[in-house]
């Protein structure tokens, strides 16, 4: 008994631990509970809970009207830049292409056929691009660098050949030979003795190819009328006769690399365009702030669901002995916000590269089109979050989440069956069909016949040349044709149906549950339940009260 007594106070002060620490893990529990179902909510319960104002929200839909309207504006301006560089190099083949039809014959703009032709297209560059500024219709000039017209040839170094007997005997090391022509000795009387030179005389059987290159420059002055500074332009022609088949027929190419250059010295009279640019200028500034403001919300946001993740994760571990498994630690990082966050990066650089591109700067138009149209992009599948918050819209996520899995791996397989089809059309059909001369061009044609595009096309354009090569076109596109569309294509969109009837019964039946729905179920309705008060219009998408059990959404 003495015993017992001894004892009793020192039991009475461990049961009374015992106990606070048991007061102490639920009150951390009830918080967390709190917490959690809090962080699960999407913004309307989120203002009933708490009278927390959604500011990402209003600040994502105002994003998007800003970012739409920018990337509006510019592709405005970059449809102008594009269409001056086509038209100038379609004036350009025109200009200094003999016989050229108006139409590029493949991937090279003509070909021709004899020496003399040869001869004759070679000097109808050098007199057009001598006679420029008396027959051009833009505003070209030359440049003023001391360039001129570069002519240089390509060929086997000496050596003799005889198809009659079959003897050949040539050295297959190139030598390359240039000259070049300035715009100032072409007007002199001293350019004859150069055209006359030995240089022009071709020896067509060991000739590589002929290339001629010249830089003329050019000012855009049809953007005036939309209101914008005008942009001087550097065009670096290339134009290449190419004999490397040594096939009686010699390709033409022109190429035509444009270069935006900032105009040094210019004076518009009216100060309408310079407003203007100011003013975009400013509007440019307000769509960086917005997405610098977006970017610090999504970025806290992530930061919090971190700490939140954490808190729970320990306090599982404590209270449960045992760790919470992957899919429920997923369930804190919310993939919308990262794509906003990459959004918000995109659209900041793309700003910056567009004021400086409005401030004749910088003349980086390609990137900065990549940059602000895949932000537009990512800004408007981000709504795709908010509509979400309905059932009915839900669906559509939820199939995508379940069945991108199974596509992904069914498209692993049917990739293989795929490149195999691809090798083999362009190793035998690729010298016979215009479809199949190259990888991209073949992958590219079998993409548009399993959409069922251009059958008939592919089918009727196959040279009857080769009894054995057409008879075998017909077995590769018939077994091509007949697996993929009606057996691979098949297949993938059940998988995708399948996972859209897993859905529709999980939200009859309810959803596997996990031990963070587990954990938030207990919380029920206790949590932030208010008398509810007249709401905006906005908050109109109150999700019913059992659809709170079916899912976490993020």
């Amino acid at each position: 008994m003495e015993i017992s007594l001894k004892y009793l106070p020192g039991g009475r002060a461990a049961a009374s631990g015992n106990m606070m620490a048991q007061s102490d893990l639920d009150l951390k529990e009830t918080a967390l509970k709190e917490d959690l179902k809090f962080y699960f909510m999407n913004p309307c319960e989120k203002y009933r809970a708490r009278r927390q104002i959604p500011w990402k929200l209003a600040l994502q839909i105002l994003k998007i009207l800003m970012v739409t309207t920018q990337l509006i504006f510019f592709g405005l301006s970059n449809q102008l830049v594009v269409s001056f560089k086509e038209e100038n190099t379609v004036a350009f083949k025109h200009l200094f292409l003999k016989g050229y039809s108006g139409l590029d014959e493949d991937d090279y703009s003509c070909s021709i056929y004899t020496q003399q032709d040869a001869y004759d297209s070679i000097f109808y560059v050098i007199n057009q691009y001598k006679q420029l500024k008396n027959i051009s219709l833009g505003t070209l000039g030359y440049e003023h660098d001391g360039s001129g017209l570069k002519i240089c040839k390509q060929q086997y170094k000496k050596g003799a050949m005889l198809p009659s007997n079959d003897t050949l005997n040539i050295d297959v090391s190139t030598e390359t030979e240039c000259i070049v022509l300035k715009p100032q000795e072409l007007a002199s009387k001293n350019a004859e003795l150069k055209l006359n030179s030995s240089f022009f005389n071709l020896e067509f059987y060991r000739l590589i190819q002929v290339e001629i290159s010249f830089k003329l420059k050019g000012i855009a002055l049809q953007t005036i009328h939309a209101r914008e500074l005008p942009d001087c332009y550097a065009f670096q022609n290339t134009i290449t006769f190419n004999n490397r088949a040594h096939s009686g027929k010699i390709k033409i190419y022109f190429d035509s690399d444009t270069d935006i250059q900032e105009c040094k010295d210019w004076h518009i009279l009216g100060s309408v365009l310079q407003k203007n640019s100011q003013y975009i200028l400013v509007f440019d500034g307000f769509v960086i702030l917005s997405c610098l403001a977006s970017l610090i919300l999504c970025t806290r946001s992530i930061v919090l669901a971190l700490r939140l993740q954490k808190r729970f994760v320990n306090f599982f571990l404590e209270k449960y002995k045992r760790h919470v498994c992957h899919a429920d630690r997923l369930e804190f990082i919310n993939g919308w916000y990262v794509l906003v966050i990459i959004s918000d990066v995109m659209t900041i650089i793309g700003s910056i590269l567009k004021m400086e591109i409005k401030a004749k700067n910088l003349t980086s138009y390609d990137v900065c089109s990549i940059l602000l149209g895949t932000s537009t992009l990512f800004v408007w599948v981000g709504v795709i979050r908010y509509l979400g918050y309905f059932q009915t819209y839900n669906v559509l996520i939820l199939t995508m989440q379940a069945s991108l899995p199974k596509v992904l791996r069914f498209c692993c397989c049917a990739g293989m069956i795929y490149l195999g089809y691809t090798f083999c059309g362009w190793i035998v059909l690729g010298p016979y069909h215009e479809k199949f001369e190259d990888l991209n061009t073949v992958a590219e044609c079998l993409f548009s016949l399993v959409n069922g595009d251009d059958m008939f096309a592919t089918f009727a354009q196959i040279q009857q040349k080769s009894t054995l090569v057409w008879l075998f076109s017909r077995l590769y596109l018939y077994s091509f044709i007949s697996l993929f569309i009606y057996m691979i294509l098949s297949l993938f969109i059940a998988l995708i149906t399948d996972s859209y009837d897993t859905i529709k019964k999980y939200q009859q039946s309810g959803f596997p549950v996990t031990d963070l729905h587990e954990f938030l179920k207990d919380c029920g309705n206790v949590c932030y339940r208010k008398e509810q008060a007249s709401m905006p219009s906005i908050c109109c998408c109150r999700r019913r009260q059992s659809d709170d059990n079916l899912i976490l959404i993020n």
